[in-house]
Parts: structure tokens; C-alpha cells; sequence
């Protein structure tokens, strides 16, 4: 993890000073910790996380700070929430519950899930994603304000809110609990993040809530679309391994 997030990053900031390249940085929810504030929690705030990867995320937003100080890099970042796709499968992260969630009432099987009832966390559709990072990397680089990585926000739900949202439109479903060591980690991170900062430099605004999130997510899911594995795909009924893109654990 180390190696990957760092070393690669290194690299990729040295040839970006010498060839005037601009950067874009992907940081996470990772970076925060059992000492951050819980609701709302602030861009500027206490960064202690509880994992491998969150360390290294935080690390990474530092080493893009520096350069931006030290020789005006133009590099940017965004401390995504929990992503949810229906194209990339979900690779056993703490957040990946959801994908998971989704596929099974897709696929009208009952859901056992890993972390607890309640353990609300930020969220964010994959489309939304896109476009928050899209815009950022458009927006003038003399407006922005935050040069470590940006808080960004859509909604927050908890695994009984996404399970309710389904057993409104699949009646069958059923989704039972049994947390693992994943809900030590969902306990570290925050439950809301406020990217004001966000919204002011560069006029950030999500498209999807939880409701419009289900409904297109099951929308491509019974129109067959293929969720992407790293060794293939796998389509409703099947599913290969895949390390996903979504928070780490």
C-alpha cells in the first residue's frame, strides 16, 4: 500500500515539476479518524486514521501540498466518500457493502451484511464522483483554496436506510447483520463531511441522493448491465475478485 500510493505518486509529481503537468491527486474518508468530528465534519480538522491505507492517503494529500508550496505545482485532490457503481465490483472495502446490497436484491437473494444496522456513513453515487472530479480539474487554479485534497459530499446513509430504499421497490428483500472487523474501521470515519469549500471554490453540487441513486442503480442492473471485474466480468448470478476503487480498508 505503501509502495503503490506513495512511491507512484512520487514519480508522478516529479515528472509533473519538470514537464509543467497538472495533477490530480485521489485521496478518501480514509484519511480521518477516531479523533475527527463525527457530524459535519470540518476541511480543516483533526487527520488521525485508523488504517494502512488512510496513512498513506493522508501522506499523499501532504506530499501535494508541498509541492504546490515548495514549487507551484498545480495539483489537486478529493477526499471521495464511499463510492457506489454498478460497474465495478466490490472488493471487500469497508464501504463495498453497498454494491454488494445492491447486486443481491438485484439478483432477488437476501443480504447478510458486515458492518452494523446503523454505522452511517458519507456516500456517493460513481456518476457524481466523476463529475466533482471533472469540474475540479476545470476550475481556475487561481480560485481554489485547498491544495492538500478537498471534502466532497453527496449523502450519507447507513446500511438499514439503503436496505429500506430496496425493500421499497423489491418487497422480497430481506437484509440480516453480522459486523466484522470492517465495523471498527466504519466507526473511525465520520458519519456527514461538510465540503463547503468545495461549493464555494468551484461550485460543487451532487446530482444523486439515496432515492435517484437506487432507482438508476437498479435500472441498469435489470437492463443487464455488466459489473467489471479485474479478471473479467460478471454479470447477475456470478462475480470475480476484484480490488475495488472504493474507500480501503
Amino acid at each position: 500500500t505503501w509502495e503503490v500510493n506513495l512511491g507512484g505518486l512520487k514519480n508522478v509529481l516529479d515528472l509533473a515539476q519538470t514537464h509543467d503537468l497538472q495533477v490530480f491527486w485521489p485521496s478518501s474518508i480514509a484519511v480521518f479518524g477516531p479523533s475527527t468530528p463525527k457530524i459535519d465534519t470540518p476541511q480543516d480538522t483533526v487527520l488521525d486514521p485508523a488504517t494502512m491505507y488512510g496513512v498513506t492517503k493522508r501522506s499523499g494529500e501532504l506530499l501535494c501540498q508541498y509541492y504546490h508550496r515548495r514549487y507551484g505545482l498545480d495539483v489537486r485532490s478529493l477526499r471521495y466518500p464511499g463510492l457506489v457503481s454498478y460497474e465495478t465490483a466490490p472488493g471487500g472495502g469497508t464501504t463495498d457493502y453497498a454494491v454488494d446490497m445492491f447486486m443481491a436484491a438485484a439478483e432477488g437473494r437476501d443480504y447478510t451484511c458486515f458492518l452494523e444496522s446503523d454505522a452511517r456513513l458519507p456516500m456517493m453515487y460513481m456518476p457524481d464522483a466523476i463529475q466533482a472530479t471533472l469540474d475540479l480539474m476545470d476550475a481556475r487554479s487561481d480560485a481554489l483554496s485547498v491544495r492538500d485534497s478537498y471534502n466532497v459530499a453527496a449523502f450519507s446513509f447507513a446500511p438499514q436506510d439503503l436496505a429500506a430504499a430496496l425493500q421499497r421497490r423489491r418487497p422480497g428483500f430481506s437484509c440480516t447483520y453480522e459486523p466484522d472487523r470492517r465495523q471498527q474501521i466504519a466507526d473511525a470515519w465520520p458519519a456527514s463531511v461538510n465540503d463547503e469549500a468545495a461549493r464555494a471554490d468551484w461550485d460543487w453540487g451532487p446530482k444523486y441522493d439515496l432515492e435517484s441513486m437506487t432507482d438508476d442503480m437498479l435500472a441498469h442492473l435489470r437492463e443487464g448491465e455488466r459489473v467489471r471485474g479485474g479478471e473479467g466480468e460478471w454479470e447477475s448470478g456470478g462475480m470475480g475478485e476484484r480490488e475495488s476503487g472504493n474507500v480501503g480498508t
